[in-house]
């Protein structure tokens, strides 16, 4: 795990780890590139404080801000490297945060229940108690200047903007006296390299002087784009005139029944929410199949006892599937090139309260069903208690979603983006079918629906996928070897 603490920005570092931060000046920086000793001036070399700051961790590719469930460690602990510090909800699973240094939690900037981008200062950490009054001044600092810097985005669209940002760059100066090392959060640099703008040259209105995205888009002129969501809540209350417009907007909005509530997202909902609408950008289709599970519902019924799922069962026969078809395994990110992944990895969705996660059964196609079905276990209770860790949902290659066990008979699902193809596997059912002598017999069948990406797998690439599938489904026998 990437540690989540790193030396205070606005300080002179002694290495790549640490940082100083002292309240007169003092040649230490002269000292780091001292070639011979000075004459012996003990007094004016004295370290007074270091203060590193504990930053919020990015757990998944797709977390752009964490809530902090709950602090482990309260003010004035002591930490010792390896310790539980802090409890992180992300977009997928709450997990703890180690410390990678000893020291003294000296301040909490961001309290429980409360969130925070990625890369931003949760908590500070000291070494030693004298140092734990700067590190709550800078706390305190830290928590006016955002707040003094919060509604200027709102007013920069109303006839008082220019009185309002004028105290925001006062701090940031301040910050960068001497020799300024840029700070920025991964997303403000990523879109300073989208945007070709040089990150050295804007400076960052965030907790000690850090480089935000609104600082990056704000350099890349294009702030109005983003000034326009704020005044939407904030002018109304503050003054008439903004009001009309807000009116304007809010009749666009169907209005509330009466006795209605709003609730809004959680951090999981949000991800489930931005993952749909990313992947209406993909071109997708939808094959169906139907499959006799006369057999299936056979084995079932004989491995049930010793543990073994249906869930399992269909993760595992698809696993073999996708070994005869690597297409349908493959993956297209950027529209112009695919990749062919070394490992089948099936993802499996599951429902848990707040939101849906998808536990990954990792090179399903090399593990024997009854150890298959003991990790889908484990995945299943790790996943309703969110300690899942990054790699056990976000490594799928493939993925399965299963209602069968609700009566569903058919359903379509929606493309996780990063994959594929996803199968929708419905209920079986009896059904009665006409044999070529006339005759009519009653077996059971379930219709399997699979949306796959057109952009890499063609129909007829589905389609032999399916008939795979199918036969493997209808001679299940090779699933317990």
């Amino acid at each position: 795990m990437a540690s989540p603490f790193h030396p205070n920005p606005s300080t002179t570092a002694l290495s790549f780890s640490s940082s100083l931060s002292t309240n007169a000046a003092t040649l230490l920086p002269c000292r780091r590139f001292m070639a011979f000793p000075r004459p012996r001036r003990a007094s004016s070399l004295t370290v007074q404080s270091k203060i590193r700051e504990i930053f919020m961790p990015a757990l998944s590719s797709t977390m752009t801000e964490g809530k902090i469930v709950s602090w482990i460690k309260s003010e004035g602990d002591i930490l010792s490297k390896g310790d539980s510090v802090v409890v992180v909800e992300s977009d997928k699973a709450d997990m703890d945060v180690e410390t990678f240094y000893d020291g003294i939690l000296a301040a909490i900037v961001v309290s429980e229940g409360q969130s925070a981008p990625v890369g931003a200062a949760i908590g500070l950490l000291v070494d030693s108690q004298e140092e734990v009054a700067e590190a709550k001044a800078k706390a305190a600092k830290s928590a006016s200047s955002s707040s003094a810097a919060a509604p200027c985005p709102p007013q920069e669209t109303s006839n008082s903007a220019p009185a309002i940002p004028q105290p925001s760059p006062p701090p940031t100066k301040s910050v960068s006296d001497g020799p300024r090392s840029t700070v920025a959060t991964p997303h403000a640099k990523r879109l300073a390299k989208q945007h070709k703008v040089d990150i050295a040259t804007v400076v960052g209105t965030g907790q000690f002087g850090r480089i935000t995205p609104a600082d990056v888009e704000a350099a890349a002129g294009i702030t109005p784009a983003k000034s326009n969501v704020p005044p939407l809540a904030t002018p109304a209350p503050a003054k008439a005139a903004p009001s009309k417009p807000a009116a304007g907007s809010a009749s666009s909005d169907p209005p509330a029944l009466p006795g209605s509530s709003v609730v809004s997202f959680t951090t999981m909902q949000s991800a489930v929410a931005k993952n749909m609408v990313e992947s209406l950008s993909v071109p997708t289709f939808r094959v169906g199949y139907p499959v006799t599970t006369d057999a299936l519902d056979a084995l079932y019924e004989r491995v049930k006892p010793k543990g073994v799922t249906m869930t399992a069962i269909l993760a595992k026969a698809a696993a073999m599937a996708l070994v005869q078809h690597p297409v349908v395994n493959a993956t297209c990110k950027d529209g112009k090139n695919f990749v062919y992944n070394s490992n089948i990895n099936v993802a499996v969705a599951v429902a848990i309260n707040g939101g849906l996660i998808t536990p990954v059964l990792q090179d399903a196609d090399k593990l024997d069903l009854y150890l298959l079905s003991q990790k889908w276990k484990e995945l299943v209770d790790k996943a309703r208690s969110k300690q899942l860790q990054p790699h056990e949902y976000n490594s799928g290659t493939f993925t399965l979603s299963n209602l069968g066990m609700f009566g569903v008979d058919r359903f379509d699902a929606i493309l996780p983006p990063g994959q594929g193809a996803i199968m929708a596997v419905g209920a079986s059912k009896p059904t009665v079918l006409a044999k070529a002598d006339g005759f009519f017999s009653v077996k059971n069948k379930m219709l399997v629906n699979v949306t796959a990406d057109h952009r890499i797998i063609y129909g007829a690439d589905l389609a032999a996928f399916l008939q795979t599938f199918s036969k493997i489904i209808e001679n299940p026998e090779s699933l317990t070897l």
